[in-house]
């Protein structure tokens, strides 16, 4: 076959494609495996002792604003892009669950298991006013090596184990062509009271007023991040990483295992933090 003739075919075959487009004959996008009427049905059937299995679906850009999920498993679901606001997700197993992009406004963890969880650019705020109200709240949740890319001024973390969990920048450069364009997690005024974040990665996080007491820190990932004005009284910080993080008016003196921190050489405002 010739060049030109080889050409010619293939010129044809992406005009036939565009055409099919044009018609509505091109293969639709995939559906979720479930409509927001048929979950919500499942859930209003659901007992304590029996709760709904929505384990391994779909649920991609559903809208379950709202919803009482009753302790519902959905292990390793897709809920990309699907509107949870209000939803009451208390004792639910999230394990392994994708949440990119989904509107968490005022949605209720606590107690959930959230284990390996993959959370990048959830919507958790109705306007630019960041409400601290409507963070989602966490608290007691298993969150053990969750990846999180997102501003949650306010959340509440109380008592959750965020064993290795990941609040690192998701690229080294914001809008590197990934699903994430901003630079660090903010979780400005966050609450992370009695939270056990052991080797947790927080590099670069915006933590200014956060509430860290009696944290269990040991060896976590603080480098560069913002700590101005937080809160560290009881926590503990043996083997973590401070390397060029921001101390501005930090009370260091109720900290536990300082001596045993590292990079408080190359932090910044340490002249101000009091020890």
């Amino acid at each position: 076959m010739s060049r030109r003739i080889e050409l010619a075919l293939k010129r044809g075959y992406v005009a036939l494609a565009a055409l099919a487009v044009l018609l509505g004959l091109a293969a639709p996008l995939a559906a979720a495996d479930k409509t927001a009427r048929d979950v919500t049905e499942l859930l209003f059937s659901a007992r304590p002792e029996a709760p709904a299995d929505l384990s391994n679906l779909d649920l991609s850009y559903l809208d379950l604003a709202g919803l009482d999920f009753k302790g519902a498993n959905l292990s390793d679901a897709d809920l990309y892009g699907s509107d949870l606001t209000g939803a009451r997700l208390r004792g639910a197993n999230l394990s392994f669950t994708r949440l990119d992009r989904a509107l968490l406004i005022s949605a209720d963890f606590a107690g959930a298991n959230l284990e390996g969880v993959r959370m990048l650019r959830p919507t958790v705020f109705s306007d630019m006013r960041f409400n601290h109200a409507e963070a989602p709240r966490f608290q007691g949740a298993r969150m053990v090596g969750i990846r999180v890319q997102a501003r949650m001024d306010g959340a509440d973390f109380t008592e959750a184990d965020l064993t290795e969990a990941d609040f690192s920048p998701f690229e080294d450069r914001a809008g590197e062509g990934t699903i994430t364009t901003v630079p660090r997690n903010e979780l400005t005024s966050a609450n992370f009271t009695r939270a056990k974040m052991v080797r947790a990665n927080l590099r670069r996080a915006i933590m200014r007023f956060a509430t860290l007491r009696d944290a269990d820190l040991t060896n976590a990932d603080l480098s560069e991040v913002d700590l101005t004005q937080a809160d560290l009284t009881g926590a503990d910080v043996t083997g973590a990483d401070f390397s060029r993080a921001d101390l501005a008016r930090v009370d260091l003196s109720a900290v536990k295992g300082l001596d045993k921190a590292k990079g408080l050489d190359t932090a910044v405002n340490v002249s101000s933090a009091l020890r």
